[in-house]
């Protein structure tokens, strides 16, 4: 279509009979170069005008790949941010406090408050399992709860309910493993009062190397942190808290810090795949090197139902 407009735009430059000033004899070999110069003329306009229109779509095509690689990336992003959106609400904050006993008190009565009579041993995450308040955290998170025999070590859980509202309570130690490196607190909530939201659980046996992951947790006391990275590998060896090898773990290239230990690993849909655990760190650094490890949640879905009722694995009670 645009090569016919030019066309149809181009004035007849052969001129007519009666124009020519010559004699008949030469007035057919003038007619014939006129002819000849005309076509020339409209084959090179005709050249022209391809040549712009081709000029026109090659310019035009880098235009709409890097419009529809922007669109792309910002569908990417928006997802990232959903996925976080949607899964924060079932990640919680965890303190190890160490309390005493205030002036006049009995001795069931302690201070939960962060002042000078309460000090923090420690930070970590962990998420929500169900709606009556269990929690799923790395055993190492709150050995020093499950292990105090003074009566001194409290532990205080920050939440979020369904509806985006903070809140916190003091949470129980219902059960630990510390051979899988994974314990069950407890919250007690009203539950018409503050709807909890579970997290999503996967089925780590689908997973696959390459494939992108996202670590949730509290690194060094940041709350609600999100890290990217992939999958790095598949039936890892790690070390339990009671010398023994944790088999099967997932590795990742997610940062995963301190305070991250006992928060979800998930994956794109925000299933979580994972409880993140452990990472190897740089010489004398204690920075992340990027290798790190995450409990597969096969092996979660397994032990933690045993801790809920009994309060110790399956292995223990036989």
């Amino acid at each position: 279509m645009v090569v016919l407009g030019c066309l149809q735009s181009i004035p007849s430059p052969v001129p007519t009979k009666e124009s020519l000033p010559f004699s008949s004899s030469s007035s057919s070999s003038i007619s014939t170069s006129s002819r000849s110069l005309a076509t020339r003329r409209v084959a090179i306009v005709f050249g022209t005008c391809v040549i712009s229109s081709f000029t026109s779509f090659t310019t035009a095509f880098p235009s709409a790949l890097a419009q529809q690689q922007q669109d792309e990336f910002q569908q990417d992003e928006d997802r990232v941010v959903r996925l976080f959106q949607d899964t924060s609400p079932s990640v919680v904050f965890i303190k190890d406090l160490e309390t005493v006993k205030s002036a006049g008190s009995s001795s069931n009565e302690f201070m939960l408050n962060e002042d000078e009579n309460t000090k923090v041993k420690g930070t970590g995450s962990g998420f929500i399992w169900d709606k009556f308040g269990h929690i799923v955290t790395n055993y190492h998170v709150v050995a020093k709860l499950a292990t105090d025999t003074s009566g001194l070590q409290r532990c205080k859980v920050y939440l979020v309910d369904a509806k985006g509202n903070s809140f916190s309570r003091e949470a129980k130690i219902i059960g630990y493993d510390p051979a899988y490196d994974l314990a069950v607190l407890k919250v007690w909530v009203d539950i018409e009062e503050k709807e909890l939201k579970p997290i999503v659980l996967g089925k780590s046996r689908d997973i696959r190397v390459g494939q992108s992951c996202f670590a949730i947790g509290n690194p060094y006391g940041y709350e609600n942190t999100l890290t990217t990275g992939v999958v790095s590998g598949l039936g890892r060896e790690i070390p339990s808290p009671n010398g023994k090898a944790i088999r099967g773990a997932i590795q990742t290239d997610a940062a995963i810090n301190s305070g991250n230990s006992g928060g979800p690993l998930i994956d794109s849909y925000g299933r979580v795949i994972g409880v993140n655990t452990a990472t190897f760190t740089r010489k004398g650094t204690g920075v992340s090197s990027g290798v790190n490890f995450a409990i597969p949640i096969d092996t979660v879905v397994r032990t933690v139902p045993y801790l809920i009722v009994y309060g110790t694995p399956y292995s223990n009670r036989y």
